[in-house]
Formats: C-alpha cells, sequence, structure tokens
C-alpha cells in the first residue's frame, strides 16, 4: 500500500533520530507508524502543552523497543521539540532505546520488558472505570511480545472486568527478533484467541491510515468487553531492503551512505 506524505515524513523523523548513533530498532518502528499516528490523531484525547492533563487518554506501547516510531509522534505533535529527535541514543538525552516514564512528555510507562504493557493499561483502565471516567486506554503490542504469558493474563483480567475503555492493539508484522512469528510460537488463530479471552475483535490493514481511523471511532466494539484491533503491518514498512527483512529488527554500525539512502526515501515528505 502506498503511504501518503504524512506517514513518508513521520519515517523521516525516524531516520533524523537513528542518523547521530547510525543504530536502532528501525523494523519495528517502520510497522508501528501508522497505528501510532491514528490513536494520537484521530482517538486519544491529549494536549502536548499538558503531557499530565487529567481527562487525557492513557496510550501506552508495550513493545518498547518500537520507541522510534513513538518519539517521532510525540515531536510532531509537539510534545517535545523536533530537535530533540537528533539526540537520540545521546546520554544527555530523554531519548533512549526504550520509552522512560517521568522522563520523557507523553510517555505513560517505562515499557521494552515485553508483556507489561497490557497488565499496567489493565490496572489503569480498571481505575478510571472506578473513578466512573470517561477516559480510554490504547495498549500497542507487537505479535512477538504476545508470547508472554503475562499478556493473557492481563486479557483475562480485562474481559472479567469488562472494560470496554481499553482497547489493544496488535502490531501484527509477521516478524520477531529471531525468526517468523509462525516459527518461533504461531499465533494463529489470533483472532479466535482474542474473541475467546473475551475480547471483541476486527482484523485490519495496519497501514491503510481510512481503515484505522474507521475503525477507532467505532470504539468500544462492542459496550461490555475491550477491544481489540489486529493490524496486520509489513515491518520495514517504507524501506524496500528492510521490508519483511529480520535484520532489520534491529541495526547498528550503519555507514553513511547507508543513512543518506534511508533519508533520500524520504525526502520531500
Amino acid at each position: 500500500m502506498e503511504l501518503d506524505s504524512k506517514s513518508k515524513y513521520l519515517r523521516s523523523l525516524v531516520i533524523k533520530a537513528i542518523k547521530n548513533e547510525r543504530r536502532g530498532h528501525i523494523g519495528p518502528a517502520m510497522s508501528l507508524i501508522e497505528i501510532l499516528r491514528c490513536v494520537y490523531e484521530s482517538a486519544a484525547k491529549h494536549r502536548p502543552d499538558d503531557p499530565d492533563w487529567s481527562e487525557r487518554d492513557v496510550v501506552i506501547l508495550s513493545k518498547g523497543h518500537g520507541c522510534l516510531a513513538l518519539y517521532a509522534v510525540l515531536a510532531e505533535r509537539g510534545f517535545f521539540e523536533l530537535s530533540e529527535l537528533e539526540k537520540f541514543g545521546d546520554p544527555n538525552s530523554i531519548l533512549g532505546g526504550h520509552p522512560e516514564r517521568d522522563k520523557i512528555p507523553g510517555v505513560e510507562a517505562s515499557t521494552g520488558a515485553l508483556g507489561h504493557g497490557l497488565s499496567i493499561g489493565v490496572g489503569i483502565a480498571k481505575a478510571i472505570k472506578i473513578k466512573k471516567s470517561a477516559r480510554a486506554v490504547f495498549i500497542i503490542v507487537g505479535d512477538g511480545e504476545i508470547n508472554e504469558g503475562s499478556v493473557w493474563e492481563a486479557a483475562m483480567s480485562a474481559a472479567k472486568h469488562q472494560l470496554s475503555n481499553l482497547t489493544l492493539l496488535v502490531d501484527y508484522n509477521k516478524l520477531q527478533s529471531y525468526g517468523e512469528v509462525s516459527e518461533v510460537m504461531p499465533l494463529e488463530p489470533l483472532k479466535l484467541k482474542l474473541q475467546s479471552f473475551g475480547f471483541a475483535v476486527k482484523e485490519i490493514n495496519g497501514h491503510d491510515v481510512n481503515e484505522i481511523n474507521e475503525h477507532l471511532k467505532l470504539l468500544p466494539l462492542e459496550q461490555t468487553k475491550p477491544s481489540a484491533l489486529i493490524c496486520h503491518t509489513v515491518k520495514g514498512k517504507g524501506i524496500p531492503k528492510a521490508e519483511n527483512n529480520p535484520l532489520w529488527h534491529h541495526r547498528s554500525n550503519l555507514t553513511e551512505t547507508d543513512i543518506t539512502e534511508l533519508e533520500n526515501l524520504f525526502l520531500g515528505a
């Protein structure tokens, strides 16, 4: 699917971020961008000038290694200056290899130890429900991350408490750090699994901005259940040599030529 100018621009911000250290989780970031973009543009209430606004919705990137996409979206939305991206990986920067709460404006949870984001989100969603607040919680997980048992424990709890204010978005790019998901730990039938755990579920194209936005507007999918959107994506989307290539899960020691090639892909975005 062809990327629009906004998606290309956000990818250019990811390249801006890796330029200094010449390393980062590029593949996961590229599969995430449209998911995060749409959540912030169309669904999650937020105030970049007041990140701790009491009526904000909560967005948690559980697959913390995909943080380059989150940093690009937060910077574009105005949570911090775009120039901060150029310091990614520097010891004095707020932007590290995984997102950190209370360090980066807009980051709700320190993640990267996989499998914890949904558990955190369930606790927050339950507290919001007890307070009878209209706030919503969005949790983005990776398909490889779903190997973790804590994800499924949290899913059962979300259904038990009828957390219709919680939405799970699965970045289903079919690859994880050391192989294809279907070989490492097969997930199918994922939709039926999530339904059996008590979620209302839809499968969508995770790079189609219109389709993602259309489904975000339908939330909650059912009034007494948590929702799940299985977002079918391409790891490395937008970089031909990285697409569906597990070697691009994380890249280091990128050369100046490598960086120039990546920048040229998104010139004019």
